[in-house]
């Protein structure tokens, strides 16, 4: 979390700034994501496919897909006055995930983003979220054509921790992106009171 301090003509107020990671499988959504909250043109690292990445990289279900996050994707969103979002977005082939460590550092939550035509992808964001203790949602991106399913068939799929949510949206629209961030920081609230209230008790 980082305060940031406004001018002294706002009042002396001091606004919040959050930083929130966005992960998942190759080709799931996360740059299209962030682009479409981002208030700010986004930092993006896109890279195109080239023949070398196509012997390890499993294009199957995103042939159309012709560049990749090589680092990571930035962007920022505020949900309500004095409350602002920094969204970074994650590599998704495995020989990035070295920068995940980096990027994790300091976040509040994370977004993990499926497509139930390849759901087995968003395992490793899961178990990389679940083993360092740090909360997230999963938004079930509905790609044209993907049969869907429930919040609740989804949950027992990657056998989440209870309580975890997810949600249904379109990584293309804002206000769906909104929604999925509003529900991370409420969902991320609650477990880090809880946390701090065990810690006391």
């Amino acid at each position: 979390m980082v305060p940031e301090h406004s001018d002294a003509s706002d009042g002396d107020t001091t606004a919040l700034a959050l930083k929130i990671l966005v992960a998942g499988g190759f080709g799931v959504g996360k740059t299209t994501l962030v682009g479409a909250v981002s208030e700010i043109r986004p930092l993006r690292t896109e890279e195109l496919l080239s023949q070398a990445g196509q012997l390890i990289d499993d294009t199957d279900g995103v042939d159309r897909k012709v560049t990749t996050t090589v680092a990571m994707d930035f962007g920022r969103i505020t949900i309500r006055s004095g409350l602002s979002l920094y969204l970074f977005g994650t590599p998704g082939q495995d020989r990035f995930w070295f920068l995940w460590d980096e990027l994790s550092q300091g976040a509040l939550g994370a977004v993990v983003l499926a497509d139930t035509r390849r759901l087995e992808d968003c395992f490793p964001a899961v178990d990389y979220f679940e083993h360092r203790h740090i909360p997230f949602v999963v938004a079930v991106n509905c790609f044209s054509g993907a049969r869907t399913y429930g919040a609740q068939d989804v949950s027992r799929a990657l056998d989440l921790d209870r309580g975890t949510p997810v949600v249904l949206c379109d990584a293309r629209d804002r206000d769906s992106g909104k929604e999925v961030l509003i529900r991370l920081v409420e969902y991320a609230g609650r477990m880090h009171t809880a946390r701090l209230l065990n810690s006391v008790g």
